[in-house]
């Protein structure tokens, strides 16, 4: 059975004020407030940088880093506080590309041209860094699982980084070692403390690799275990990945791949099998750009590029079983960005402050937005049972589906939504969904298409403040539609001169069918007997004449057998006959 998504959207337009080395910021309109009458915080800060590397955020420190570097000599790590206010940057050097905490957060390995440089994250210090095999223009991924260090290189100079060699390296002491692992087209690292001795790596898109993988490895031990490994291309060579970023649940079971070609792949990490349940699709014509699970693992962030009042940005519960509907943010203009980043997505450990970077249409200037999603969260249920209106459903025509929502907490500030699924012999059909009314009260309208049982099932999915409510059902019997005859004949007739009666038949629901005859007959003194039956024309009209046999009262049935969607109907007019 489909599920509604209801969306609570971040206005776009945003107000914009100065906070001193932080750029501008700004905070979301009341029109986006929570249900529970808290604000989806967007704090913006405009970022010192022309080009994107990477971002790291440090929960044990509330600190996020994040570099630019790929386009200039000298670049920076710019260090913000979880306010979004700047506090401090390190000169590193040409192409920073990479960069990895460890995972007690206590040093930040962050790669350039020449090598991989460690940091101590409490006093700045350089505390180390690592002679790469070479140094190359091409950026590098770096990553930290199994108490290491690693990175991923091409052992070449040049400037088609995309498809040279890459490989993935260790260290000893102060030198890369090369662990063996290699492939066309540049890879991407992912690690993280969630799961201390995996690293995730993605092989990128490029014209000459357009069918690339994705793989694991143990770093647990001495020497690197690989895991599964799997690639998406069919026999024809489709859907094939277009990995922008990719990420993976707390508890490690889960892995999710941002990819342009699909959306957001939601992966079992045990094989690489897609999970029972996937995510829903991205808004139509956003392409998948960041993925990040919250610390908590409640819930995941869905970053994307698209344009307009699209949604770039999509926060949810990280199961998709859940059926709750997602948190949209929709990025548009100079003071926030038009799309999240490739990579540009990451948690505060609690799950209370998400961290996203976007970027205009050109790509030249950079945001940094501290996102708040509402942290409470409550129930909600159907009380008082559904009702119809009209009591009696009639194919083809409207019925009404009354029922009542309640939602603990504050009332929202904008309607929520129920849907609804009618079951009949045809099977499910999702009806349009409806607003429920300040007082809880909803009414979802449907047009019944088939006679005969059928039963209407109400859901409420929830959203990031509410719980889902469970469904509540309605058992109805809908009857074929009513017809009624309209006829017009004189009071008083003639036995030579014969008579006419005219009439118009109609129907409710459906048009009624082309060739309908009706039914004529006529009861004298004589006794009774049928005549020939009248047709009706399109418009619905018909013509009975006829030659009465008898004088006095003769009286004229006209009836109408029904059809698969319609109930019959008669009339009936008498008519005193002279000779």
């Amino acid at each position: 059975m489909s599920k509604n998504r209801h969306h609570v959207r971040i206005a776009a337009t945003l107000a914009a004020l100065t906070l001193g080395t932080a750029g501008l910021t700004a905070v979301a309109p009341p029109a986006a407030r929570a249900a529970d009458g808290t604000t989806p915080g967007d704090t913006v800060a405009k970022l010192p940088i022309s080009s994107y590397a990477a971002m790291v955020v440090d929960s044990v420190h509330e600190r996020v880093y994040v570099t630019d570097g790929q386009d200039r000599s000298t670049s920076q790590v710019h260090i913000y506080n979880f306010q979004g206010q700047k506090t401090g940057s390190l000169s590193v050097g040409p192409v920073t590309s990479g960069m990895a905490l460890s995972a007690d957060s206590g040093t930040l390995y962050v790669s350039y041209t020449s090598g991989v440089v460690a940091y101590d994250t409490v006093t700045w210090q350089r505390t180390g860094a690592v002679s790469t095999a070479t140094a190359p223009t091409c950026p590098r991924d770096v990553a930290f699982a199994g108490g290491k260090q690693w990175h991923a290189e091409t052992p070449y100079n040049g400037t088609d980084c995309a498809d040279n060699w890459n490989a993935l390296y260790g260290v000893s002491g102060t030198m890369s070692v090369n662990t063996g692992w290699n492939a066309a087209s540049r890879l991407r690292l992912t690690s993280g403390p969630e799961v201390p001795d995996r690293i995730v790596m993605a092989q990128t898109r490029t014209a000459t690799e357009t069918n690339p993988f994705v793989t694991t490895f143990d770093a647990s031990g001495d020497t690197l275990v690989r895991g599964p490994e799997r690639r998406f291309a069919d026999a024809q060579g489709r859907g094939g990945l277009d990995t922008k970023d990719v990420a993976q649940s707390p508890d490690g079971r889960r892995i999710a791949v941002a990819d342009a070609a699909y959306g957001t792949r939601l992966l079992e990490s045990a094989d690489l099998s897609d999970a029972p349940v996937a995510y829903q699709p991205l808004p139509e014509g956003a392409k998948a750009s960041a993925v990040a699970f919250s610390g908590d693992g409640t819930y995941i962030a869905r970053g994307a590029a698209a344009t307009g009042g699209t949604a770039d940005l999509l926060v949810q519960p990280a199961d998709p079983a859940s059926g709750r509907a997602p948190l949209e943010f929709a990025f548009e203009g100079a003071l926030e960005g038009d799309r999240v980043v490739p990579r540009g997505l990451g948690w505060s450990k609690d799950g209370s402050r998400l961290f996203a970077v976007t970027t205009n249409t050109s790509g030249t200037e950079y945001w940094l937005h501290v996102i708040q999603p509402p942290a409470a969260q409550y129930d909600s249920r159907f009380t008082g049972g559904l009702t119809t209106t009209p009591g009696r459903p009639v194919v083809g025509e409207p019925v009404g589906i009354r029922g009542r929502l309640e939602l603990d907490g504050p009332a929202p500030a904008e309607p929520v939504r129920v849907t609804a699924v009618r079951h009949d012999a045809n099977g499910d059909r999702r009806i349009a969904a409806a607003e429920v009314e300040a007082d809880g009260s909803f009414t979802v309208l449907d047009v019944p298409s088939l006679v005969g049982d059928a039963t209407y099932t109400i859901s409420f999915t929830g959203d990031v403040t509410h719980r889902p409510a469970e469904d509540v059902t309605l058992a109805v019997t809908v009857d074929k539609a009513p017809t009624a005859l309209a006829l017009r004949a004189p009071a008083e007739a003639t036995k030579s001169a014969g008579l006419t009666i005219t009439g118009t038949l109609t129907g409710q629901g459906r048009a009624l069918p082309a060739g309908i005859t009706l039914s004529v007959v006529r009861t004298d003194r004589k006794g009774t007997g049928t005549l020939t039956s009248a047709a009706v024309a399109a418009d619905g009209t018909f013509t009975v004449n006829d030659l009465p046999r008898a004088t006095g009262e003769v009286t004229y049935e006209i009836g109408y057998a029904g059809d698969d969607l319609h109930s019959g109907s008669t009339a009936s007019a008498t008519v005193r006959v002279r000779r």
